[in-house]
């Protein structure tokens, strides 16, 4: 048997019942397709009592069609780093029933439960254990996939396994690229495009962009998620699920940290013009900062007690070279976050934080100023010591509009 498509609910209901054990035989099942990703088809399987999701990958991108190949290894990379996820923080990510390589599908626990995080943040709904939770899955996955806790032999193979050119091709175009250019890719807001065009004409912003993109291809410093934007997260009021690892590869860890303080900032940037009251938005926003402030220490006092307890090479025990690598890993963060916001806000793909802005001018409005807090965590990271510095700064740039 060889790779076939889902061409109907029979055919995922089939699936379903072959590779779960969640349902009776004789009970009815219903088929609903919930993916709305630029990528792979999503499905949720239902009955009486349970359901499940079952996510399959085709060999090209979903919204291209054939013209644009994919790898579909990218299934088994996505499943097994959900697998390696769960095992340092298994509240945190959705259960992995079972996984197909033949039909390049993954079935796994439903979180219907928990809302799409970028929803939640258009919507100015607080999440009282959300930064803490993000915080909590950075600092243990980062870690236990790092050399600061592998041996050579493990840490070599980790990068054997999750090799991952399609995805990371895909990383190394839209976020290092083409924003900073004048590329066919790019979707610009005609009412700023000037700004875009200034933009491509910075050399010292495209300098440290070309520097984070070197680290990108090279440094294999952790198993990265590799696409850890709001869209990527669901939440609610008492929990956190992280789902979609399939870009994971091992990089910088600074990668996955600062996608998701960028998307925190896309966030800050639209409420500056969403509908609703002013003071309920600025309100948000300082949700927002806080937010990253708690995210932030709640990793690094994870990571750095792991690096104490658990670092199995002792010349990387020092105290000061924790500090050292902890205050390189925020700059690096930083960097990164950058390069989110800019390709989110005229690159390829836009998200709704500034897109459901419907007046055009007030978008512009939100979309310059997603703009300049981009390019300053980028052209002023390497000044940057404490995330209470990095907050201040933000807050500084919002305070000076």
């Amino acid at each position: 048997m060889s790779f076939r498509k889902f061409s109907s609910d029979a055919d995922v209901i089939a699936f379903a019942r072959q590779h779960s054990d969640l349902f009776t035989a004789d009970e009815a099942l219903k088929v609903e397709e919930i993916g709305d990703g630029n990528i792979n088809f999503v499905y949720r399987v239902s009955g009486a009592s349970a359901s499940l999701i079952i996510k399959q990958a085709l060999p090209y991108v979903r919204i291209i069609g054939e013209g644009w190949p994919l790898s579909q290894d990218r299934v088994r990379i996505e499943a097994e780093a959900l697998q390696l996820e769960a095992k340092y923080c298994p509240d945190l990510v959705p259960r992995v029933y079972s996984y197909d390589a033949e039909q390049c599908a993954i079935v796994m626990e439903d979180i219907g439960a928990f809302a799409n995080l970028r929803v939640v943040m258009v919507q100015r709904q607080k999440l009282p254990l959300l930064a803490e939770h993000l915080g909590r899955f950075l600092a243990d996955t980062l870690f236990y996939t790092s050399d600061l806790y592998l041996d050579t032999y493990e840490k070599k193979s980790l990068v054997k396994g999750f090799i991952n050119p399609d995805l990371c091709k895909i990383s190394e175009e839209l976020f290092f690229w083409d924003p900073y250019c004048d590329h066919e890719r790019n979707s610009i807001n005609e009412l700023i495009r000037a700004d875009a065009e200034q933009l491509w004409q910075d050399t010292a912003l495209k300098l440290e962009v070309a520097r984070l993109k070197a680290k990108f291809l090279n440094q294999a410093e952790a198993l990265l998620h590799g696409d850890l934007h709001s869209g990527s997260v669901f939440a609610n009021e008492s929990g956190t699920k992280i789902i979609d690892p399939e870009f994971a590869y091992v990089g910088p860890a600074g990668f996955d940290i600062g996608s998701i303080i960028g998307n925190y900032l896309l966030n800050v940037a639209g409420q500056a013009n969403q509908a609703g009251d002013h003071a309920e938005r600025s309100d948000y926003q300082q949700w927002l900062l806080a937010g990253i402030c708690t995210l932030w220490n709640t990793f690094e006092q994870g990571f750095r007690q792991h690096m104490q307890t658990e670092t199995r090479d002792p010349s990387l025990q020092l105290e000061e070279y924790a500090d050292w690598y902890l205050c390189e890993l925020l700059q690096d963060s930083l960097g990164y976050a950058g390069t989110e916001i800019i390709r989110r806000t005229i690159g390829l793909a836009h998200v709704m934080d500034l897109e459901s802005i419907e007046d055009a001018e007030r978008r512009a409005d939100s979309e310059r100023l997603a703009l300049k807090l981009g390019q300053v965590l980028i052209k002023h990271r390497a000044t940057i010591n404490s995330i209470d510095q990095v907050i201040d700064m933000l807050r500084q740039q919002l305070h000076c509009r």
